[in-house]
């Protein structure tokens, strides 16, 4: 249970649909559940994290099956759970920081899965390259380039938002 906020948060990047999230998250507890008499490492949460992503493969596997793709509502991309923070008391800078939230919410939630995955794992969950390889079942290298490529994309689609933000205002 100490990890259910970073499975939780895994799943709704992964899955970009709360409702899809919570059923994935509630899936992956249930093996871990059924599981854990076998589990035989120190460290629980890239194991259960590993499951999510499990439970997240086979969900993706099961849709495209039945042929079915869910497009992300508006309001899950830029949710207030991930809008940043800010100490600042004014209106206009909390509206500023929620802004600029939501555009990096929609710039990670816009990166191809394998890399907003160890993107969201290493950033957000602060997880090792080596709790990131267990997780995702690939070699740390693999990890690292992956991670290194996450950001330079990320990088890519906030710069071009804001090029694109900066050109809006004026013309």
């Amino acid at each position: 249970m100490p990890h259910l906020d970073a499975a939780t948060n895994l799943a709704r990047w992964l899955m970009r649909s709360h409702a899809d999230a919570d059923d994935v998250v509630q899936e992956a507890m249930l093996r871990a559940f059924r599981g854990f008499d076998g589990f035989r490492g120190t460290d629980v949460k890239p194991w259960l994290l590993a499951i999510v992503r499990n439970c997240h493969v086979t969900w993706i596997r099961q849709t495209r099956r039945r042929g079915h793709v869910p497009l992300p509502d508006a309001g899950e991309i830029a949710n207030d759970d991930v809008a940043l923070a800010t100490n600042a008391p004014d209106p206009e800078a909390a509206a500023i920081g929620s802004d600029q939230g939501q555009k990096l919410a929609l710039a990670i939630a816009q990166l191809p899965e394998e890399f907003r995955m160890v993107l969201i794992l290493r950033e957000l969950e602060d997880m090792s390259y080596r709790e990131i390889a267990q997780v995702t079942s690939l070699p740390i290298g693999t990890v690292m380039s992956r991670l290194a490529r996450a950001r330079a994309l990320l990088k890519d689609k906030w710069f071009n938002q804001v090029e694109r933000s900066a050109g809006h205002g004026m013309s």
